[in-house]
Order: structure tokens, then sequence, then C-alpha cells
């Protein structure tokens, strides 16, 4: 009857099992493995075979579980006198890289649970080390996402992201036909763009058609600059949450410290998210708690029944129509003479091209509300990230886009 041996379980090349030791309690299970005589050895830097040997030492490795064992190769690792490099230099193994403490296949494990936990979730299972299993799955996905792929662009989608509340910004972009984010940047201006648009060719940016975004001035300058025959398009998700920040705030806060009691100030500061959420969304509790708001004051009245108009502007497919509609909307708007809608029809007025771009590219806004919303659970899932470069891996990874047919 042969032998029982954990071997087959560990199938390193280049090192021999040659003994297994259980250490209580744990439990844990230590291999000690050699070099394989058979095979002469290489050098981590220029992978050439080498033959002279300058020494050797002993490293502890983790690798996977087996069962309820934790397992740790206690793995003899030669210096090598490499020629070709003219320095001395680690042996290469292919199953442990010279600057990790844990095997590739283990490395590669936590990486895939990484896409599912965070990082400090993942330790805790585990048993490492958070700052190891990060560089794990840093190092896992700068082999994958690392680089910025800008073959095939020819719509963007173009947003920022705050990775730190208010005051940290980091600018994304999106190919929009495949869901693909190709690159992030840290910060959100002109020359964070910029640097983006250097690494094109001449013939990819010739290739962008359009463009869509906010109505934020340096990222209108970049593509002015850099992209001047794309379409700047100005997506409905943007407008209508700016319309929320400039109008439909304004107006509410006005109107909570002109109230003339208590009880209605109450009714008007919890109102928020309730002029903010759309029609054919309202619960049935909900609109006659709206309904009553509204007929408590005529200005947050006016705010919120032009909102639809405004949102149904992104609904009409020929330019000429969309340009009339929109400026039929401005002219509600400053007729109105609230302050806040006057200064936002001002605003429309002076971005009219990019907002009718939308009829010759109808850029649906469920895309890039999805991957906004999907971000800031990947930044939330991490308690917030102090590296950008992980950061943009994690969301790189959370979109890698699809074929086009």
């Amino acid at each position: 009857m042969p032998a029982l041996s954990v071997a087959p379980y560990l199938p390193f090349r280049r090192v021999k099992v040659v003994e297994q030791t259980f250490i209580e309690p744990g439990p844990t299970v230590v291999i000690s493995a050699v070099p394989d005589e058979r095979f002469a050895p290489v050098c981590s830097g220029c992978g050439g075979g080498v033959q002279s040997v300058h020494s050797a030492s002993r490293r502890r490795i983790r690798d996977l579980n087996l069962g309820e064992h934790t397992v740790q190769v206690a793995v003899t690792q030669r210096r090598l006198r490499c020629r070709t490099c003219a320095r001395i230099r680690t042996e290469a193994l292919d199953f442990v890289d010279p600057s990790q403490r844990v095997t590739t296949r283990l490395a590669g494990y936590i990486a895939e649970l990484c896409r599912m936990l965070s990082v400090a979730e993942v330790a805790r299972h585990l048993g490492l080390d958070w700052k190891l299993v990060k560089r794990c799955d840093h190092a896992v996905l700068a082999k994958d996402f690392g680089g910025t792929d800008t073959s095939g662009l020819r719509i963007l989608a173009i947003d920022e992201i705050a990775i730190r509340k208010g005051s940290r910004y980091m600018t994304v972009v999106l190919d929009y036909v495949t869901g693909r984010v190709v690159w992030m940047g840290l910060d959100r201006r002109y020359e964070t763009l910029r640097s983006f648009f250097e690494l094109l060719t001449k013939d990819e940016r010739a290739g962008i058609e359009a463009v869509a975004m906010d109505m934020w001035k340096p990222y209108e300058k970049a593509v002015h600059t850099h992209l001047p025959h794309a379409r700047i398009v100005y997506d409905l998700f943007h407008v209508v949450a700016l319309y929320h920040r400039e109008v439909l705030d304004r107006v509410r806060i006005a109107a909570y410290q002109a109230a003339p009691d208590k009880e209605m100030r109450k009714v008007i500061k919890g109102s928020r998210y309730l002029l903010y959420t759309n029609e054919e969304n309202l619960t049935p509790e909900q609109r006659p708690a709206l309904e009553e708001i509204l007929r408590m004051n005529a200005t947050i009245s006016t705010a919120c029944v032009l909102k639809e108009p405004l949102k149904a502007i992104w609904t009409i497919r020929r330019p000429w129509a969309a340009r009339r509609a929109l400026r039929t909307w401005c002219t509600l708007a400053e007729e109105s003479q609230i302050p806040a809608l006057v200064e936002f029809a001002a605003k429309l007025r002076r971005h009219e091209r990019g907002i009718v771009a939308h009829a010759h590219y109808p850029i649906p806004t469920s895309r890039l509300e999805g991957v906004n919303n999907r971000i800031k659970v990947i930044k939330r899932k991490a308690y917030g990230f102090h590296d950008p470069d992980y950061f943009a891996l994690k969301v790189k990874q959370a979109f890698p886009g699809r074929a086009c047919t």
C-alpha cells in the first residue's frame, strides 16, 4: 500500500516536499520543501537559468488551508549570482512572488474573496493582516486592470466621485457603449481630464463622437480643447440633480425661514426627499403629504411642478423640438420671478447646445445612475479608500464592460 502524502495537494514546480509537521494548538501544518535538483535555478529578474548559487535561506509562506488546517510552506529559497543581471538575485519560484508572504494561488483566492467582502472581513476570515490582504488584492487587480485600454471609444460618460466627503474627488471616464470604466484620475480639474486625453492617439480622439457629462466648467474646457469635434451632451441625471440642489433646496430653505410657525417649519424641513421623488414613485402615504406641502407654499409648488416638464425635454428626439421645449421651459421659469428658477433658466440657456445634443445622442440616465450608485457602494463597503490607485482598480474590476455585438 503506497504511503499517504500531501504532495499531490502542493503542485509546486522546482521544489519537492520532504517533511510535514503538525503544530498544536492551531491547527497548523508546516510543509517543508527544498529545491528540486533536477531543475536549474532560475533568476527572478531576467528569467534565465543560473548555475552559481550565492546562499540559501528558509522562508515561510502561507498557502491555502487544507480542511480546517492552516498551511504554511517552509521553503528553502536560494540567492543566485546572475551574470545577465550582474547582481545577486532571488531564485524564481512559480508558486510565490519574491515580495509576497503568501502563495500565488492563495493571493488569487484572496482577490476573489475581496470581490464580495471588504479587506477587513477577508483578513478576519483568513487570519491575516489586513495590509497583506490589500497588497495581494492590489497585485492581482494591477495585473488584470492596471493598464488603460483606449481602443474603440465612441461615446464617453465623464463624472466625478467623492472619495472623501466634500474634499477629495476622482474623475471617472466610462465607455458608455460597453459600460466599461476606462480610466480614473485623482481630482476633478482640467488637468485631471487632460492627462486622460493625452493617453489617446490622434485617431482615437477623432473617433469619439460624444461626451456625456455635467456642467462642470473644467470638464467642458478639457473636452473643447482636446476633443473639438465631439458633441457635449448634458444628460438628464445630472441636470435633475442640479435642479434639486439649485432650485428645490433653495426654495425649500427660503420657505422654511419664512414659515410663520413651528408646525409649518417641521413639515417643510422633512420634505426634502419627498420633493426629490419622481411622481410615479410616490407611495400612497407620500402623495397626500406632498399635496399638503404644495398647498402650503406656492413657491415650492411652482418649482416642483416645473420639474416634470424639464425632464420631458429629454424624451424629445427631434433637435428643433427639443430646442423649442427648452426655450419654452426657460420662459416659464423666468416669468415665475422666483430667483432660483430665474438663475437656473439662465444657466440652461447658456448650455442649450449641450442639452439639445441629447436628441442626436439619446443617452439614457439609467447606466450613469447605476454606475454612480455602485461606485458609492464600493466606497462604503471599504469605509472609504485612502489609496486612490487601489480604489480605481476596484472600480475598474466592477465595470469590465460587455462585448459589443
